[in-house]
């Protein structure tokens, strides 16, 4: 069998199995990364930038991939923050909670998201506008507290600014 497909007792009887979307975009970071020293995180990533998020019926996929067991993929997924097993909202929301930025108040802008938005760090809003996370450096300390919306780096970041950032992100689409 080869190794893009999964043997029958790599995925449970009552898994669904990933969406043919969702194969699709493993399979193609299989192939992508399967050559590279240490395949996993680069694999991740991908699969992450192609849906946005790393299904976890896609682990067994994975982990037949790369000659992995589903616990050493599981593993490193759950070790790393920066990895989604969800879907993210239509906007991502990364607060920097390094050292500089929080010395300029970033705690400050933290409770005020949460608040505001109604989650905590690694949920989304209600709406399903916004995710929110933490970023531990932005490497923007010259203009702390720093955030990022969809990639986008913002600096000396206010009280009174986020609360417009939010409410343009929680605006209806």
């Amino acid at each position: 069998m080869s190794p893009a497909s999964p043997t029958p007792a790599a995925m449970p009887m009552n898994d669904p199995g990933p969406t043919p979307a969702e194969r699709a975009a493993v399979l193609q970071a299989i192939a992508d990364c399967r050559a590279l020293p240490g395949p996993l995180l680069p694999l991740l990533h991908a699969v992450q930038d192609r849906l946005g998020y790393v299904p976890p019926a896609a682990v067994p996929l994975i982990a037949h991939g790369l000659n992995l067991s589903r616990a050493d993929v599981h593993g490193v997924i759950s070790f790393y923050h920066h990895f989604r097993g969800t879907p993210p909202g239509r906007h991502v929301l990364q607060l920097c909670r390094a050292e500089s930025c929080q010395a300029m108040g970033a705690a400050a802008l933290e409770a005020q998201a949460k608040q505001q938005l109604g989650i905590d760090y690694h949920q989304t809003s209600a709406s399903g506008a916004v995710t929110l996370e933490p970023a531990y450096c932005l490497g923007n300390c010259a203009l702390s507290p720093a955030l990022l919306i969809d990639g986008e780096l913002r600096g000396r970041v206010t009280p009174a600014r986020l609360r417009e950032l939010l409410d343009g992100l929680e605006a209806p689409a």
